[in-house]
């Protein structure tokens, strides 16, 4: 497996991840030990981008969408606007698959190539796949969170299936965007 590579000096995304540990601070303090707990995984999930020396767009993204998906847990804006929950099953899905797959090309678990029509193919069937799976896991925190954690945990068949349908959407539109986009995003940071 390659070596991690920090990359030295502040970068953009060094920004959210600030916003990523204020937010920890505001949810532990104010909000409680269910808010706590959710933003101590959205300040682990923002570390990766940098670690892995992610595309500064991919890095902004990948952390703006889980931080914003936090919030509106917390101030019920799922509640206020009922599509945003689906919007952003899609868009966070889509990128966490698309940063699993970069990290499965990386470790050389995956092989990508010069990317010709079939590996593209694979590439995009790989990434929704992985995003299938996150997706799953993800649901099935919700359930455990409802069950062990707080009865307002929104859980449901319903809920469910749609939070599934549109993750399972982003992660094919994120692979379509690994396969047809320029390799940089498999160097690093920019390169």
């Amino acid at each position: 497996m390659p070596r991690v590579a920090v990359a030295h000096g502040v970068v953009p995304g060094d920004v959210v991840r600030a916003a990523a540990v204020g937010s920890l601070v505001v949810g532990i303090v104010a909000l409680g030990g269910v808010a706590g707990a959710l933003f101590f995984l959205v300040l682990g999930g923002v570390l990766v981008p940098r670690l892995l020396r992610l595309p500064t767009v991919l890095d902004l993204c990948f952390g703006f969408s889980l931080l914003l998906a936090a919030w509106a847990s917390q101030l019920g804006w799922y509640e206020a606007v009922p599509w945003l929950d689906l919007l952003m099953h899609a868009v966070c899905t889509g990128l966490i698959a698309a940063v699993g797959v970069i990290i499965m090309l990386r470790a050389r678990m995956l092989e990508a190539g010069a990317l010709p029509g079939r590996a593209k193919a694979g590439l995009v069937l790989t990434t929704t796949a992985v995003g299938a799976l996150s997706a799953i896991v993800w649901e099935l925190g919700e359930w455990a969170g409802h069950i062990y954690l707080h009865e307002g945990i929104d859980v449901g068949y319903p809920d469910t299936i749609a939070d599934l349908a549109f993750g399972l959407f982003g992660s094919m539109l994120a692979g379509v965007a690994l396969a047809t986009k320029d390799q940089a995003w498999r160097r690093g940071r920019d390169s």
